[in-house]
């Protein structure tokens, strides 16, 4: 008989994926031991997302370095790949030392009053901002300030009249100008009552530019330091501007974030506009500016979205130029992890252009994000990094992800006053690694991800600019609706169809990489351009029943526009969610199109609630495999004893926690995956084991079967022999309390 391989296979199969967080003690002498010692026998990870977020720790110090390669390589004699985080945040005074020109800028606009007699001070005070990239760290804390502009000017209910606008900046006094706080003196107003002004202060922040010349090429020497340090990948997340806090103050209308290099990307898109007179009319209004208003905005948050999806995409070109074509780019793009007004504010909504190598999201981001994602980048499985303070939420969470095609990427319990190695190892207790093992068996047998038969098409401009009507609705509702009835829905901006990514093939079938959708959405298509019409007027000609939601009246350049007319005329108007959630059901029908476990759990969190599939249930994948999952009762699987209708053919398991398989067109078995499996039939074939045994199976590229057996040592039942005598058996997570 074989002997076991020493961990999980990292490649071809998708990984599991652990996040570890290092504290000072990984820089003991061996202090990175233990958790690896622990990881390697525990659980089943084998990449770890690996932070260093330590006051004092830069990333590009010799000793931090010397370090990481220790582990490295101590890791990977274990088998466990590490994905260092390589960000440029790690390293912002070196940044700031390099380039003190280049550093992000903050502008906030404050409107005030004039007096007629007297002169006015305006204060402005920054805010210091902070997030799990400074931790420990040094925040991002204001540095300078400085004044950039005043205007004044008479209003008419909201809006500026334009004749009264006057820029009076060089009228006005500086009395204080500390790094977080200016206090401005403006001239009494002797000539007109009723005048406003809008003082426009600027504060510098210790953090990269978004927009700084540098950055790039910083961030590419930060990977090259590490070069000659056999990593499995690199990782960096929640990219994009400093977090919108606090929140409600940072998305309201009077703060932008700037830098010169932002304001000569702008003049550049828009023709010569000038940033800071945009940022006026972009706040308050101008009368009879509203089009230039709209505009103005669309094209502010365009370019947010696009420089930053440039930078994640140098990323991952560099990660992959410096380390070899296999290494893996993670973790998730996601910062605030809902599709909202903060999360545009960061980065402009890029999620689905930020490339990874797998899909990756994070705590409750909808789960229709997470299997677009999927689609987007090609990858088998979704990963959301996920976090709780007890043991037992990823126990329900492993189940509900694995209904949807997902699996966690495990951040360590929190919080906790333990240790951060210590919070990790208890998730090693209890039965989640035992769950993990069993699900990990579908990674062998299918490199699809979830079907998901119909898309909403958000428009994304809509979506992010504040003046519109449709502003922070990304059509979440309408997305819960279809999910609860048993519709997985993809949720796409429509950005996407100006990239390519969401395309039409030659039959005229809308596909998002390898899925077709039998129904699409288009919601809220306020602001589009004209690609998007001349995109479902493709479609229209396919095989997709067509619906919007939401009127279309101006474009991109806040134009009058009858966009309903531009679209095409079959496609279906829904007046509300009900009506939309009732066509698209009777059309997956008509296409004879089977409905998957209605998602009736809900996932709540930073004042959300999204539904997601429950413990228990069915799914299907897009090359037709037909998974279930049951975990309801047991954390490590509940018994699973079903009959169940593939096309025609009927198949039978008798397994626990896992039971998955795949019929080719003749109903011959192509693969199969469960855990604990004691029988299984279909047609005249037949698996009856004496024992139960987690196993998987499939036909390689040569079309013969190979197969795992993992977690057994004893000789392999005559009934596996006769399927294949290509069997490998990786080893399972040994319970700490089995030592």
């Amino acid at each position: 008989m074989s002997q076991p391989v020493d961990h999980y296979i990292l490649s071809p199969t998708p990984p599991v994926i652990g996040a570890w967080f290092w504290g000072e003690e990984q820089f003991e002498t061996d202090g990175y031991k233990y958790f690896i010692d622990q990881a390697s026998k525990h659980s089943c990870y084998n990449l770890l997302t690996t932070a260093i977020r330590l006051r004092g720790r830069d990333i590009t110090d010799i000793d931090v370095h010397d370090q990481v390669k220790q582990a490295v390589e101590y890791a990977k004699q274990k088998g466990i790949g590490i994905a260092l985080d390589l960000d440029p945040r790690l390293a912002s005074r070196k940044f700031e030392a390099l380039y003190p020109d280049e550093l992000q800028e903050s502008l906030w606009l404050e409107e005030i009053p004039l007096s007629d007699g007297t002169p006015v001070e305006a204060v402005i005070r920054s805010v210091t901002l902070s997030d799990h990239m400074t931790g420990s760290r040094t925040p991002y804390i204001p540095l300078k300030s400085f004044l950039s502009r005043v205007y004044v000017y008479q209003k008419t209910s909201e809006e500026i009249s334009p004749e009264t606008l006057t820029d009076i900046t060089r009228e006005c006094e500086v009395i204080v100008s500390s790094k977080d706080s200016i206090v401005v003196r403006l001239p009494a107003n002797r000539e007109n009552k009723g005048l406003h002004a809008c003082v426009m202060a600027t504060f510098t922040y210790l953090t990269p530019d978004v927009f700084a010349p540098h950055l790039m090429e910083f961030t590419r020497s930060i990977i090259r330091n590490y070069s000659d340090v056999p990593l499995a990948g690199g990782m960096r997340d929640e990219w994009g501007f400093p977090p919108s806090f606090p929140a409600d103050r940072m998305v309201s209308g009077n703060h932008f974030w700037y830098s010169r290099h932002y304001a000569a990307a702008y003049a550049k898109k828009t023709g010569g506009r000038e940033l800071l007179e945009d940022c006026l009319l972009m706040s308050i209004g101008i009368k009879g500016k509203e089009q230039q208003r709209y505009m103005a905005i669309n094209h502010y948050m365009e370019l947010n979205r696009q420089q930053n999806t440039l930078l994640e995409n140098d990323f991952y070109k560099t990660i992959k130029e410096v380390f070899g074509p296999d290494a893996a780019v993670v973790t998730h793009p996601t910062w605030y992890p809902y599709p909202n007004r903060f999360e545009s504010k960061k980065n402009g909504l890029y999620w689905w252009a930020a490339r990874r190598d797998w899909a990756q999201t994070d705590e409750i981001t909808p789960f229709g994000v997470r299997t677009a994602l999927a689609k987007k980048w090609n990858s088998p499985v979704w990963y959301n990094q996920y976090y709780s303070t007890q043991r037992s939420d990823y126990e329900e969470e492993i189940w509900s992800c694995a209904l949807a095609g997902g699996r966690i990427n495990y951040h360590p319990l929190y919080p906790s006053k333990e240790k951060r190695t210590e919070r990790h190892t208890q998730l090693f207790n209890g039965d989640l690694m035992r769950a993990e093992s069993k699900i990990h068996l579908l990674n062998f047998i299918s490199d699809s991800p979830l079907d998901c038969p119909v898309a909403i098409v958000f428009g994304h401009q809509a979506a992010i600019n504040r003046a519109g009507p449709s502003f922070d609705d990304v059509g979440m509702e309408l997305l819960n609706s279809l999910w609860h009835a048993g519709i997985p829905t993809d949720l796409i901006p429509s950005s996407e169809i100006k990239e390519g990514s969401l395309y039409i093939d030659p039959n005229g079938r809308i596909k998002y990489g390898k899925q077709q959708y039998a129904a699409v959405i288009l919601y809220n298509p306020e602001f589009e351009k004209t690609s998007t019409a001349d995109f479902f007027h493709q479609a229209s000609r396919g095989s997709a029943k067509l619906f919007r939601m939401g009127n279309w009246t101006m474009d991109f350049d806040g134009n009058t526009f009858n966009g309903n007319s531009a679209l095409p005329k079959q496609m279906i108007v829904g007046r509300d969610i009900q009506t939309i959630v009732s066509a698209v059901s009777k059309e997956l029908r008509k296409q004879k199109i089977d409905l998957q476990t209605p998602a009736t759990r809900l996932s709540e969190g930073f004042g959300y609630i999204s539904n997601t599939p429950p413990t228990q249930g069915y799914a299907r994948l897009i090359d037709g495999t037909l998974i279930q999952v049951s975990g309801k009762d047991n954390p490590a699987g509940d018994p699973i004893h079903t009959t169940k209708k593939i096309g025609k053919y009927t198949v039978l398991f008798d397994a626990v926690g896992v039971a998955a398989v795949r019929l080719d067109k003749e109903g011959q078995v192509e693969a199969l995956a469960a855990g604990g499996l004691k029988h299984f039939k279909t047609k005249d074939f037949i698996i009856d084991l004496e024992e139960r045994i987690d196993l998987a199976f499939w036909k390689n590229d040569n079309g013969e079967i190979e197969g795992i057996i993992q977690g057994y040592e004893r000789e392999i039942p005559e009934e596996l022999l006769k399927i294949t005598s290509k069997w490998t058996f990786p080893n399972v997570p040994i319970h700490p309390t089995d030592e």
